[in-house]
């Protein structure tokens, strides 16, 4: 099989057909169907830039961006926490090297 550019493209369309397919036919796939609106819109986003549509394509960028943030908060504020802990004792170490 010949590898180009549209194998990656009809190999990500199938992955997220079978996955919704499974969802409708009761197989729990998690929360991974949350995340497939906004990934797409993402997608969308960045096709609709690469076409020369600007405008709709920073909307929706935008759009899905937000959305896929406020998705992923709970891990942005574990990652901020342990980011602020890591701070912290850093500054802890370097205060007790002075004296």
């Amino acid at each position: 099989m010949k590898m180009n550019r549209h194998i990656g493209l009809a190999l990500l369309l199938i992955l997220l057909g079978a996955l919704i397919l499974l969802n409708k036919f009761g197989v729990h796939t998690g929360h991974l169907m949350g995340y497939l609106f906004p990934v797409a819109m993402i997608g969308l986003g960045w096709l609709g830039l690469k076409n020369g549509k600007s405008f709709i394509g920073f909307i929706l960028i935008a759009i899905g961006g937000l959305t896929l943030m406020v998705k992923l908060s709970g891990l942005i504020a574990i990652v901020l926490a342990i980011g602020l802990i890591i701070y912290g004792f850093s500054l802890l170490k370097k205060k007790s090297n002075v004296y």
